[in-house]
């Protein structure tokens, strides 16, 4: 390796982890576990990860079959469609909840057509943001995954007479089983730090739509060590779930 390299990677490496220690020098660990604990917390954190998991599912769901349409499909403008998708991931978080809003709220374009149901402000309007921002990592990855395996299993499969379905479960699958996992950390990460489109589209109501990433930007008024505090609990349980998840997909790769 380049003695070269070292330089680069270890401001790389500082970039991400001194902010984090800032965090905990800031921190009155004390007082921590009080504040990681009363009931605004404990119920943004619970809604963060009831919400995350639910959006992280959707994604499974609706972006696993996208990033196959993408890397298998031939037919025109695939190349269009991939660029539609990677909208999410260069768009201000805000400006994506603006789009939301004026597509489901009540004045929306489908929103309008949709008497009696509101979506905006809701529970359902958190999971549909995370989900908004959240998919794109998923697809990206797992369809990155599916081009570099190519089709020759898949078509060696066909000749022996495998119908498509059982070769997209017998074959397709196990062979991205390692990339899926990894999008599905990334895509779980990505809802639970969720913000911008979450207070555009589904507003900060305690208990139904505040969750943890709201909870902190409020606090930041008027109790930053609270703010702190609540940071620093999101670093945890997105480090948790790297952590866990993370010697899965590895020994998936083997």
């Amino acid at each position: 390796m380049p003695v070269l390299l070292w330089v680069p990677a270890a401001v790389a490496l500082a970039l991400v982890v001194l902010p984090v220690v800032g965090l905990v020098a800031r921190s009155d660990l004390s007082s921590l576990p009080a504040r990681i604990s009363s009931p605004g917390a404990v119920a943004a954190l619970g809604l963060s990860l009831r919400t995350a998991a639910l959006s992280t599912v959707l994604c499974l769901l609706l972006g696993g079959p996208l990033a196959v349409v993408l890397a298998r499909s031939r037919v025109p403008g695939v190349r269009v469609l991939r660029a539609v998708v990677l909208l999410p991931l260069v768009l201000p978080p805000v400006v994506g909840g603006l789009a939301l809003l004026y597509l489901l709220g009540r004045g929306g374009l489908l929103g309008s057509h949709l008497p009696g149901v509101r979506i905006p402000y809701t529970t359902a309007a958190v999971v549909i943001a995370q989900v908004f921002v959240a998919m794109p990592f998923l697809v990206v990855g797992l369809e990155g995954a599916l081009r570099t395996a190519g089709e020759r299993y898949e078509a060696v499969a066909a000749t022996l007479g495998a119908r498509p379905w059982t070769v997209f479960r017998r074959v397709t699958v196990p062979l991205v089983l390692p990339a899926l996992g990894s999008g599905l950390v990334l895509s779980f990460a990505r809802a639970l730090g969720e913000f911008g489109a979450t207070i555009t589209f589904a507003g900060s109501l305690e208990g139904v739509t505040r969750t943890l990433p709201l909870q902190v930007y409020l606090l930041a008024e008027t109790d930053v060590d609270g703010a702190v505090a609540l940071s620093l609990l999101l670093v945890v349980v997105a480090v948790a779930v790297i952590a866990v998840a993370r010697p899965r997909a590895l020994r998936g790769q083997r």
